[in-house]
């Protein structure tokens, strides 16, 4: 598995529409994941571009239209399961406590072509 593709947001806005950018140039929403430590930026984000969220009762990885909002080991355990290593994950984790939110793209293929 080759390491998901990241990008670090202030903005809420920006990250919309590069998520718009993405489906535009055929990547699958079940290949972008939103993180961030603040469920209700977060539920904000999902809503802005028809994702969903994941909750405590979606703990694979199946049925993802992806947002997480997990915490703490949660977080990191997710982080790793799509790709970063125990190292990245609690790096972004440790990030995402100050306030960060990030975006992950796991279909590098098609991500190649963003800009």
């Amino acid at each position: 598995m080759s390491r998901p593709v990241v990008r670090e947001y202030q903005n809420d806005e920006k990250l919309k529409s590069d998520i718009e950018e993405l489906s535009n140039i055929g990547v699958s929403k079940d290949d972008i994941y939103v993180l961030s430590h603040d469920d209700d930026r977060t539920e904000r984000v999902a809503d802005g571009v028809d994702a969903n969220t994941i909750g405590k009762k979606e703990m694979g990885l199946s049925s993802l239209k992806n947002v997480f909002s997990k915490k703490g080991d949660e977080l990191r355990e997710k982080m790793q399961e799509i790709g970063f290593s125990e190292d990245e994950s609690e790096r972004y984790e440790e990030e995402m406590d100050q306030g960060k939110i990030f975006l992950f793209v796991t279909d590098t293929d098609k991500v190649a072509e963003w800009k």
